[in-house]
């Protein structure tokens, strides 16, 4: 048996493992199918997925993000808050801010208690309008590529929508092949407020909450609001998200240029033990 050490962690709903590879030395792991070990809800410890903190060549830290599946991510809002919070938790830097590398670009962090804000890498392949053919209906959806690609569906009533069995088919939809697309399904509230839920890759379920899905919402919703805007600094939004808490999402536009991205919300410490690994 491997002992593995773990911090559990909660970014407004999306829990994450925190395994710090650097401590393992040069014994490999294993990290595919150890999360998928880890993260199963009855015989593992249970979460979305696993960030792995590293060391990186190009920025302060590097991240890595394994889905509960096994899968590998690009990239995560949520696990990258609450990496930052970790980071500066562990006395791992002095820097208030800091670069970690993930396979979406490098980002830029900072944390004090449980709160804490990335700033993302631009966001990329925005397309207002994409018709999905859904079989006996079609749906009009939007994307954007905020690290990891996102499609953005308006609703009514969103309680009620079958975010599973919906989301499934758009994830896998050919419209979006060969990466697939997370499906978030938004309600807008008002100018500064939008509800979101969101199926996401890689769980292939519904989460509590969806960083980057609630940054693609956030900046397509603000531009759909303000469908004349050309340039803008300190665009905001706030998203409620699934499980009741608050992202604060803030970007910048310049001569069609959306960048300056940021994510901020609670990354809050669960527990922290010992997972026995065959």
């Amino acid at each position: 048996m491997k002992k593995i050490h773990f911090t559990k962690m909660a970014g407004a709903g999306n829990d994450f493992l925190i395994i710090d590879v650097g401590a393992y030395g040069r014994t490999p792991l294993q990290l595919k199918k150890l999360t998928v070990a880890m993260c199963d809800r009855t015989n593992g410890v249970g979460a979305d997925g696993v960030i792995v903190l590293d060391k990186s060549k190009k920025a302060d830290f590097k991240m890595r993000i394994i889905n509960s599946d096994g899968s590998e991510a690009e990239m995560c809002g949520n696990g990258a808050r609450c990496l930052a919070a970790y980071i500066v938790r562990r006395n791992k830097t002095k820097k208030k801010s800091f670069t970690i590398e993930t396979l979406a670009g490098i980002i830029t962090a900072e944390a004090k208690n449980e709160v804490a804000r990335v700033t993302l890498s631009d966001p990329k392949d925005f397309k207002e309008s994409v018709s999905l053919d859904m079989g006996k209906r079609s749906l009009n959806a939007s994307f954007i590529d905020t690290g990891v690609p996102h499609a953005v569906i308006y609703v009514k009533g969103i309680k009620d929508i079958d975010v599973a069995a919906i989301g499934s088919r758009i994830r896998y939809h050919d419209a979006f092949k060969p990466r697939g697309a997370n499906a978030n399904f938004v309600e807008i509230i008002n100018e500064g407020l939008i509800d979101c839920r969101t199926y996401e890759r890689g769980v292939e379920d519904e989460t509590k909450a969806c960083g980057t899905g609630s940054v693609a919402a956030a900046i397509v919703s603000y531009l759909k609001l303000n469908p004349l805007l050309a340039t803008k600094k300190g665009a905001a939004m706030k998203v409620k998200t699934k499980s009741g808490e608050m992202l604060e999402v803030t970007f910048d536009k310049e001569k069609g240029r959306l960048h300056n991205v940021k994510l901020k919300g609670s990354a809050k410490f669960i527990a922290e033990g010992v997972y026995y690994h065959a």
